[in-house]
């Protein structure tokens, strides 16, 4: 069962068009992986999705309701989180606070918003700096900050946005394993990523998106031997002998 649909969406600025007449169904419970150049046009489709900007045509349906034209707080309040692939935390709040502020998207009382707060601290491991400024973290710890703050808001569906970029290998088995860890808890995962090993790792289904449009769709095994795609963004390395 789709829980997103993304029906011919086209985004222009100016002259160029960023996302180019995209169609594409998100599965409820799947972890589907988008990858692609730099340029391609993926945080843009994020964008739309999240109501951040709206596209010039076509259609985006959640759970079969269309969310065209919706502001951001009201597509979050629907079901659909994300986090951002520069992390600005409100650095001179703590990281509790941080948290709590995302879980009143969801809930009006204070002290149930804390109640949330803890709980996703506890679930990424950083509750032992809960009382910790975040301006203090390092990229790590704001990175998972960033994802315990979008899971506050208790969505549905997740738009992580380059969440393992700039880790090191340590870091980024840790979160792999969070999002992993994610997706059981019933949470539908849409995750931009450069880290080749973490896409392959996750997903379940991957798209390649270049120049604004799709160019290619399928397994991780699918993809790794798509010769489009090696030209296109994987690099030879991933070509077959």
């Amino acid at each position: 069962m789709e829980i997103l649909r993304l029906i011919e969406i086209t985004k222009r600025f100016g002259g160029l068009e960023a996302v180019n007449r995209v169609s594409l169904d998100i599965r409820e419970g799947e972890i589907l992986g988008l990858i692609g150049p730099n340029g391609a046009g993926k945080t843009t489709l994020f964008n739309l999705v999240s109501g951040h900007i709206t596209p010039e045509t076509g259609a985006i349906e959640f759970q079969g309701n269309k969310i065209n034209g919706l502001k951001p707080f009201q597509i979050c309040r629907l079901g659909i989180g994300r986090t951002f692939q520069i992390v600005k935390p409100f650095g001179e709040a703590t990281v509790l606070e941080n948290v709590i502020i995302g879980g009143l998207n969801r809930v009006s009382s204070i002290l149930e918003a804390r109640k949330i707060a803890q709980k996703e601290l506890e679930f990424v491991d950083l509750q032992s700096k809960a009382y910790t400024y975040a301006h203090n973290l390092p990229v790590g710890d704001r990175k998972r900050l960033e994802v315990a703050r979008a899971l506050a808001t208790q969505p549905q569906m997740l738009l992580l946005d380059e969440p393992i970029g700039g880790l090191n290998p340590s870091e980024t088995e840790s979160l792999v394993e969070i999002i992993r860890k994610i997706q059981t808890r019933g949470v539908t995962i849409f995750l931009i990523e450069h880290v080749m090993s973490a896409v392959m790792k996750l997903s379940e289904r991957i798209v390649v998106l270049n120049y604004g449009k799709i160019i290619a769709e399928g397994t991780p095994a699918q993809i790794s031997k798509n010769k489009e795609v090696i030209a296109a963004y994987l690099g030879e390395e991933y070509a077959l002998p």
